[in-house]
């Protein structure tokens, strides 16, 4: 049995790895879990249907996207909770981009 895979799904696997870090880029620490992973949830979905498309233009199929973007979800919540998160990455991202200022007290 001879596996072969496109470019473009392992550039998709790639992504689906990086996708916690982006969510922690574009949200704070005090975003709700829900909204961090319903956008976790949209990326994954985007990301499996460029895939899709990427990778078989004429034969599109979107059963095939769709169980990509479950893939592609599946292991980004895997990525977080298993190397992301125990190695502080995802901190460190959502703290590099802060979109609200610290409150000080004087």
């Amino acid at each position: 049995m001879n596996v072969s895979l496109d470019t473009a799904y392992w550039l998709g696997l790639a992504v689906s790895v990086v996708l916690p870090v982006l969510v922690g880029l574009v949200t704070t620490r005090v975003t709700n879990a829900g909204t961090k992973a319903v956008l976790l949830l949209a990326l994954s979905t985007l990301n499996g249907f460029l895939v899709e498309y990427a990778g078989h233009g004429d034969g599109y199929s979107v059963g095939t996207a769709a169980v990509l973007s479950l893939v592609t979800f599946g292991t980004a919540v895997l990525s977080h909770f298993g190397l992301w998160k125990p190695t502080g990455v995802s901190g460190k991202a959502q703290d590099s981009l802060r979109t609200s200022s610290p409150v000080t007290s004087v």
